[in-house]
């Protein structure tokens, strides 16, 4: 099972010149393939003018991939670029590369590599974020024992996500998922098994 994966930590873009041809490629996150195809859509009105909108996407959703080569030569633009973001070994990631023609020919293997180089740079503009698998979980304490354990939480990992004072305290929480074991027997622990911890989902949280 996926523990953690990685993808782009903004939209950002790119821009590299081959022999007079312009490429301005653009990336993005995304999290569902509309999103992808809406991010597409937007690249191609955008540079509606340019002879060639390339793309590729990757995603974590039914691990779903799709590239286009946009009329240049089969497999020397849609398919570097999905390389590309495989070899970054990052998921949930979308790429537009567009190139204005600059009258000289570059081949497929000039192709390969502008597309390869303008699909790098953008994700290296866009930087990287990671994404681990957390446990969320509530615990709901007495303020005598939230003195107790409060101090306590960031040593071990746990993060506070939200904090509720009323007749009694409660902690909305999250552990990293192999951590949350170890979570339970600590506040059990230090309140002497009487904080009532009520277990929830698990979610991917950038680190």
């Amino acid at each position: 099972m996926l523990k953690e994966y990685k993808t782009v930590a903004k939209e950002a873009g790119y821009v590299y010149e081959e022999k007079k041809s312009i490429f301005i490629a653009h990336t993005a996150p995304v999290s569902t393939e509309n999103e992808a195809l809406d991010f597409i859509k937007r690249m191609k009105k955008q540079y509606a003018d340019a002879r060639h909108n390339v793309y590729a996407y990757l995603l974590r959703e039914d691990s779903k991939n799709r590239y286009s080569d946009d009329k240049e030569p089969q497999g020397s633009a849609g398919l570097p670029v999905l390389d590309t973001i495989r070899k970054s070994d990052l998921t949930d990631t979308v790429l537009v590369v567009t190139r204005y023609f600059g009258g000289v020919l570059l081949g497929v293997g000039g192709l390969v590599r502008a597309y390869t180089a303008a699909a790098a740079g953008a994700i290296q503009s866009a930087g990287i974020l990671v994404y681990r698998e957390q446990k969320l979980f509530e615990v709901i304490l007495s303020y005598p024992d939230y003195q107790k354990v409060s101090a306590e939480l960031d040593k071990r990992d746990i993060l506070v996500k939200d904090t509720s004072f009323s007749d009694a305290v409660t902690l909305s929480l999250s552990v990293s998922a192999e951590k949350y074991e170890q979570a339970v027997l600590f506040l059990q622990d230090k309140t002497a098994g009487k904080a009532e911890i009520r277990e929830g989902k698990i979610v991917f949280s950038a680190v």
